[in-house]
C-alpha cells in the first residue's frame, strides 16, 4: 500500500510539457493567414462572407413561398379589416394584433400614451396595440377620442382621423370630452363631421364618464339588443300593474287592492267614486285622480265663442240692425248646441267599449266565413258520393 501511494504521488507530481518543432509553427501560421477574414478586402462578395455561412450564428432565410403564404393567412384573419383595403401600417403589425384580439381587452393606440382617460378604465383589461382607431372595442367597433379644446386648437382633426378609418369598422364612435365652457360652436361642428361620415357621437363632460363609455361597450360587445329593452310579464297582474301605476300617485300596494276589491281592470273602470273611496289606502286625491283618468274625454272640447255685435254708432240709432243682429246670434249658439249633441263625447271607458266590439265582430266573421267554406265542403263531398253511387 505504500509503495502505491508513493508511485501515485510521483506520477501527480510529474508535469509534461510537449514543444512543437520548427515547421510545425510555420504550418500553423500559415494556415491561419490563408483563413477568410473579414477585415481583409476580398474579390467578391460570396467570397467575403463564406465563412459567415459556415458559422453557427447563421440561419437560412424562409423561402419567398412559403413567406407570402403566411403573410396572405395572417392578413386574411385580421379582425377588422378586409383583404382589400388594409393599410400599410396594420399589415406590418398583423402577428400582434391578431394575437392580441383573441383576448377579452380593450385595444389602445399608441397614440393615446399619457392620456389620463387609461386610468379610469378599470372594469376592463386594456393593452397597447398597432391599430388605425384610438381604441378597438371589438371586431366591428371602435372609437375615436377627442376633446373639445384639442378641436378648437386643430379643426381638422376629427376629418383626417375618420378619414383613416375607412370603411373597416361597423361601429365608430367619436368620444368627445367636453371641457371647454362655450359648447355651442365646436359641439355642433364635431356633431355635423360625425354625421356625415355615420359616426356615433358620445359626449361626456369628465374623464370617468369616457372610460364607463369605453367599458359599456365592450362589456355589450357580443350580447344582443334586446338586453336593453323593457320586458314585461305576460300574466295579468303584470300588466294590471302597468296600466294602474300609470296613474299619477297610484302604487302597486293600490293595485293589489282595487284588483281583489273590483276583480277586473273593467270593474274598476265602471265604479264609481264612492266605491272608489270605499277601499282601504286610497283617499280622496287618488280617487279623484283615477275617476278623471277613466271618464275624461279624449277630445278637447272648444268652448263656443258667441260673436257680439258691433255696437252701432251713438249718432245714428238704427233699430233694424239690432233686430237681425238678434236671431243670427241665437242661430250660431243653436247650431253649436246640436253639434255638441251630435258628437258624444268620448272617454276611456267608451273607446275601449267600441274597439272590443269591433274586434268581436271581426271574430264572428271570420268563424262565419268558415264554417261557410266547411258546410260548402260537405256538400260538394255529398254530391261526388251521390254521384259515385248512380
Amino acid at each position: 500500500m505504500e509503495e502505491e501511494e508513493t508511485q501515485n504521488q510521483t506520477k501527480k507530481s510529474k508535469i509534461i510539457i510537449q514543444i512543437p518543432s520548427y515547421q510545425e509553427v510555420i504550418d500553423n501560421n500559415e494556415s491561419k493567414s490563408s483563413a477568410a477574414s473579414l477585415f481583409t478586402p476580398s474579390q467578391t462578395f460570396s467570397q467575403a462572407f463564406a465563412s459567415i455561412k459556415n458559422s453557427e450564428f447563421y440561419t437560412p432565410p424562409p423561402s419567398t413561398s412559403t413567406a407570402s403564404s403566411s403573410s396572405s393567412n395572417s392578413v386574411a384573419n385580421l379582425p377588422f379589416s378586409s383583404n382589400s383595403s388594409v393599410p400599410s401600417s396594420s399589415r406590418q403589425n398583423v402577428g400582434s394584433t391578431s394575437t392580441v384580439q383573441k383576448s377579452n381587452a380593450i385595444f389602445v393606440s399608441h397614440r393615446q400614451k399619457g392620456n389620463p382617460l387609461l386610468k379610469h378604465i378599470r372594469n376592463v383589461r386594456w393593452n397597447f396595440a398597432e391599430v388605425i382607431p384610438d381604441y378597438v372595442l371589438g371586431q366591428n367597433s371602435c372609437a375615436l377620442y377627442l376633446s373639445l379644446r384639442y378641436h378648437l386648437l386643430h379643426p381638422d382633426y376629427l376629418f383626417f382621423r375618420i378619414k383613416e378609418l375607412q370603411k373597416n369598422f361597423r361601429l365608430r364612435v367619436v368620444l368627445c370630452h367636453v371641457d371647454v365652457e362655450d359648447v355651442v360652436k365646436p359641439l355642433l361642428e364635431v356633431t355635423r363631421t360625425s354625421l356625415l361620415h355615420d359616426c356615433t357621437l358620445l359626449c361626456a363632460w369628465s374623464l370617468e364618464e369616457c372610460g364607463r363609455y369605453l367599458e359599456t361597450i365592450k362589456v355589450y360587445e357580443n350580447k344582443p339588443a334586446d338586453i336593453i329593452q323593457g320586458h314585461m310579464d305576460s300574466d295579468y297582474l303584470s300588466r294590471l300593474n302597468h296600466a294602474l301605476t300609470s296613474v299619477r300617485h297610484v302604487n302597486k300596494t293600490d293595485v293589489v287592492t282595487l284588483g281583489s276589491t273590483f276583480g277586473s281592470l273593467s270593474h274598476v273602470m265602471d265604479a264609481s267614486m264612492e266605491d272608489l273611496a270605499r277601499c282601504p289606502g286610497i283617499g280622496e286625491r287618488k280617487v279623484k285622480r283615477l275617476y278623471d283618468t277613466f271618464h275624461e274625454p279624449f277630445k278637447r272640447v272648444i268652448p263656443i265663442r258667441t260673436t257680439v255685435p258691433e255696437a252701432p254708432d251713438q249718432s245714428i240709432p238704427s233699430s233694424n240692425s239690432l233686430e237681425t243682429d238678434a236671431p243670427a246670434a241665437e242661430k250660431e249658439i243653436q247650431d253649436g248646441r246640436k253639434r255638441q249633441k251630435k258628437e258624444p263625447e268620448v272617454n276611456i271607458k267608451s273607446a275601449l267599449s267600441t274597439a272590443f266590439a269591433k274586434y268581436s265582430d271581426k271574430l264572428g266573421k271570420k268563424k262565419a266565413e268558415s264554417n261557410q267554406k266547411n258546410g260548402e265542403g260537405s256538400v260538394s263531398q255529398n254530391e261526388s258520393a251521390a254521384d259515385t253511387k248512380s
